[in-house]
């Protein structure tokens, strides 16, 4: 069968819709575990998993704060590879290359199913291989939040990495060896799984700042270590220096500032990739140059935005996910930047989630098309090498979403006459910007009104898209598999495309 967007997806496959929404579990009758109900503490994971008997077909979920600094992934894996648990479906936020445990239990042919919003590394090139048993689910960040909370997957164990707990057994994240500041992706599976587990190395007094509500809780783990808090800093996250990166990003900021976005009040987010994050570094010596002070900035928070807020340029900061250390040392220190839920940033279903308050969003694409459909999920090849995460949310909520990229990446062009995958459609992407031009989205004619005396290099995307094959040639068409090994579910629960196994 068919798509909306025209793209084949599996017949076995039921996609969740917005009118199933929140039957099987209604958000006011999930109420807090009772406080008479006894916290166990445990000092090793085999005990624990003794205890907490899970069995085969069991679904568990794992939050991703550590990013490739987590190893509590790997140690529950490890465990219940040795234990041969069978048909599990796994529902981590996002799924680093370190996060090896999980490729043990895939080969071993444990694992049914995956619901992530982010996939890289090995675990990607076995499904790839289609190894899988099941089907991998490529979820949104405000997509898996309605997921967890309408019951659509019904999580029997969570296994939260917890950098401090205290002796009440509440969790937080800025404090311990390894603090990561915000907690903000594992709030849906704290309040919504059967059985919630915090497991942490580091025990302290009393929590002030809690993101982990005791209330909540069922165990506690003491490990000698969760991992290490620098891997949150990842290649993704760190500011580009690349020439060709910089212009693209100075070319966004001037169209942010033609649009007259950049104006007191203005909300923005920029994605975690280095074009994205050198917009927020331009916007705000354009910011400073103006005397603006805008409302907020949100998404996963690094120092740029730090900084933004320490110079009075933004009222708040809403922080999902700490992007590096500046962040977690903001976040524990400066009472305006707050911590939000992927709930609330992103689900549809919720009242105004952040994500329709923005006025402006900078993201990255590894492929755009002619339709201005927008794939940040696979390469070319249709291997995941990505995923969502925010980047369907913000693109449908915020009132300008705007892509940055190069025309050329690794001698390949960007601009396809059809993306290998859909992450985000094209219907909610307004403007693409490269270092040869800016395309406006034909649906946006008010943003055309309104360049259309700009000194601004527009143009159309059809123009980019000959002009790249100037340099590039025109690449050869790609065999595809017929063979789905996942699904890109958009936000509100249906499938936009499918992810085939590789050609042998």
């Amino acid at each position: 069968m068919k798509n909306s967007l025209g793209r084949v997806v599996p017949d076995t496959f039921t996609p969740f819709t917005t009118s199933d929404a929140f039957t099987s579990i209604p958000r006011k009758q999930i109420q807090e575990k009772s406080k008479n109900q006894p916290i166990k503490v445990f000092h090793s994971m085999e005990d624990l998993i003794d205890e907490l008997q899970i069995k085969d077909g069991a679904t568990l979920s794992f939050h991703h704060h550590l990013r490739s600094g987590d190893d509590v992934i790997n140690r529950v894996c490890t465990s219940l590879h040795k234990r041969q648990i069978r048909n599990l479906t796994l529902a981590p936020s996002s799924i680093f290359p370190t996060y090896t445990g999980i490729e043990l239990l895939i080969k071993a042919g444990f694992v049914k199913d995956i619901h992530t919003n982010y996939l890289s590394g090995g675990v990607s090139d076995l499904i790839h291989q289609g190894l899988l048993q099941g089907l991998l689910i490529m979820n949104t960040h405000g997509g898996r939040a309605r997921l967890i909370e309408s019951g659509d997957v019904s999580i029997d164990v969570a296994f939260l990495s917890t950098p401090a707990v205290d002796k009440q057994h509440n969790g937080c994240g800025t404090l311990g060896k390894n603090a990561c500041g915000t907690l903000g992706y594992a709030q849906s599976d704290l309040r919504y799984a059967k059985q919630v587990v915090l497991v942490t190395d580091s025990l302290v007094d009393k929590i002030e700042q809690i993101d982990f509500d005791h209330h909540y809780v069922d165990y506690v783990l003491l490990l000698d270590s969760i991992g290490e808090a620098e891997g949150i800093v990842s290649g993704t996250t760190k500011l580009t220096k690349d020439p060709v990166g910089i212009k693209i990003a100075k070319d966004t900021t001037k169209l942010i500032n033609a649009l007259g976005l950049i104006k007191n009040g203005f909300s923005m987010q920029t994605g975690a990739g280095g074009i994205s994050l050198a917009v927020a570094e331009f916007v705000k010596h354009e910011m400073i140059k103006q005397g603006v002070k805008g409302s907020f900035a949100s998404g996963g928070i690094g120092k740029q935005y730090v900084q933004m807020l320490e110079l009075g340029l933004f009222e708040r900061l809403y922080d999902v996910q700490c992007f590096d250390l500046d962040a977690v040392s903001s976040y524990k220190q400066n009472r305006h930047h707050l911590a939000m839920s992927a709930s609330q940033y992103g689900n549809p279903f919720e009242a105004d989630p952040i994500v329709n308050q923005l006025d402006v969003v900078v993201l990255g694409a590894t492929e755009i098309d002619l339709s201005f459909h927008t794939n940040v999920t696979t390469d070319s090849f249709g291997k995941v090498i990505g995923g969502s995460g925010g980047h369907s949310d913000t693109a449908y909520g915020a009132k300008v979403s705007i892509i940055t990229t190069q025309l050329i990446k690794s001698r390949l062009p960007i601009i396809k006459k059809q993306v290998t995958t859909i992450t985000t459609p094209g219907e909610t992407v307004d403007v693409l910007v490269t270092e040869r031009g800016i395309a406006i989205n034909p649906l946006r004619k008010d943003l055309i009104e309104l360049l259309q005396d700009s000194t601004l290099p527009i143009t159309s995307i059809e123009s980019l898209y000959e002009l790249q094959h100037t340099y590039t040639g025109i690449p050869a068409t790609l065999e595809q598999s017929s063979e789905v090994v996942g699904v890109v579910m958009y936000r509100d629960g249906s499938i936009v495309d499918t992810i085939r196994k590789k050609i042998s």
